[in-house]
């Protein structure tokens, strides 16, 4: 078989990366199953420091206690690891008891330590990630209230989110899902009513709800979402992904964020697969590679992909973080699958060394939430917290331990 890399046939390399993420998998879990259980208050702590130190009294994220009940069900549905599946029901039943809002119906942003409710808001990012954990939870469990729960997020989503003049979905609502002036995910974010962001996770939740509940009207949804990808988001000209629009798809901002366009590539094509429709499949196929490709003007020399870009001021952000390492092993890795060029399986190869060089912790577990400009880790970052999740690593690892299984 032809050789690739470093006098290696792509069977042996392969082979190795396998091995590699099969136990990379294993340490990231052993990490959150050892470190992460708040045996106090209930749950998950809301935060680690970059020292690995629990920050005391810390707020607790919907998004990452839904994260961790994905990463959890799924590492279960993988290796049938039944420690696995004793923190995801720890997850779940946490997410019933506090997370989910029970008089207006949604998820908290986010509640205290104590599993009170703190921020309220109704963002559309959260309720996604929780359909999307609750879904892979009842994969693993077949718990009917997990899938009753999923469809319960799912159709409000589309009776209080979805723009039904320009489709799409708006950003986010107060707690009883009114206009809010506020829709921003995080203070870097621009302040818009659609985002590329909500709308690839959106999709990714209905991809995997529609695993365990293939209703019409869900299908018609995934279909909608993805031509929001392929009239909007994408653009035609510099095939990135444009980022902030309002609500009648006037883009809002041409910053390129290369992590968010190389995990697009192979969502979307999840999303296409799916659902089994082979006319909007052929279509992502040929639009991940010049995605892909775009991409590739990211990577640094050391196989690292950069964090973002704006044309604007031509500004590099010369930072590397773990999630834009995680995505870009998944996304080469599916471009080599639809083109068979090994080019690509290279560049998979080399952000996989860098990650073991610069991102995995070799210390304290886990990874590191990134580099900066100098090449060293960032400082003041989380090990865990609202954002910092089991998700896209623990993700990363198990698509390429099923997709090399396959082949």
């Amino acid at each position: 078989m032809e050789e690739i890399v470093n006098n290696r046939t792509v069977e042996d390399h392969l082979s190795i990366l396998k091995n590699e993420l099969s136990d990379e998998l294993a340490n990231i879990l052993n990490y959150w199953m050892k470190y992460t259980p708040d045996e106090v208050y209930g749950g998950f702590v809301g935060r680690i420091d970059e020292s690995n130190l629990m920050v005391a009294n810390a707020p607790k994220g919907s998004v990452l206690n839904s994260r961790i009940l994905w990463s959890f069900s799924s590492a279960y549905n993988l290796t049938k690891n039944a420690d696995y599946l004793l923190y995801a029901e720890r997850a779940y039943q946490y997410i019933i008891d506090h997370i989910i809002d029970k008089k207006f119906g949604g998820v908290y942003w986010s509640v205290d330590y104590e599993g009170n409710p703190l921020d309220t808001k109704k963002q559309v990012y959260a309720s996604a990630f929780t359909i999307y954990g609750l879904s892979e939870y009842y994969i693993a469990t077949g718990k009917e209230k997990a899938r009753a729960l999923a469809i319960e997020l799912y159709n409000l989503l589309v009776k209080n989110s979805f723009d039904t003049k320009n489709t799409g979905y708006l950003e986010a609502f107060t707690r009883d899902w009114q206009p809010i002036d506020d829709l921003r995910l995080s203070a870097k974010d621009a302040n818009e009513k659609k985002t590329m962001n909500t709308h690839l996770h959106v999709l990714e939740a209905y991809t995997n709800l529609y695993r365990i509940w293939q209703d019409d009207q869900l299908k018609a949804q995934i279909e909608l979402l993805i031509h929001n990808f392929l009239d909007h988001f994408i653009d035609l000209q510099t095939h990135h992904c444009l980022l902030f629009f309002d609500e009648g798809w006037n883009s809002k901002s041409g910053l390129i964020s290369y992590g968010h366009d190389i995990e697009a590539t192979w969502l979307l094509q999840e999303a296409a697969e799916v659902i089994n429709n082979i006319f909007l499949l052929e279509k992502i196929k040929t639009v991940n590679i010049t995605i892909t490709d775009a991409t590739i003007t990211g990577l640094d020399d050391d196989g690292g992909l950069w964090y973002e870009y704006e044309p604007a001021d031509h500004h590099l952000s010369k930072q590397k973080h773990w999630w834009v390492q995680a995505e870009a092993i998944v996304g080469f890795y599916n471009t080599w699958q639809i083109t068979g060029n090994t080019k690509y399986l290279a560049i998979v190869e080399k952000n996989w060394q860098y990650i073991k060089a610069k991102i995995l912790d070799k210390q304290n577990g886990e990874w590191l939430w990134g580099i900066d400009k100098n090449g060293e880790p960032m400082k003041g970052e989380d090990k865990a917290g609202l954002w910092k999740c089991p998700y896209h690593n623990s993700r990363a690892c198990m698509e390429i331990i099923k997709r090399t299984s396959k082949l």
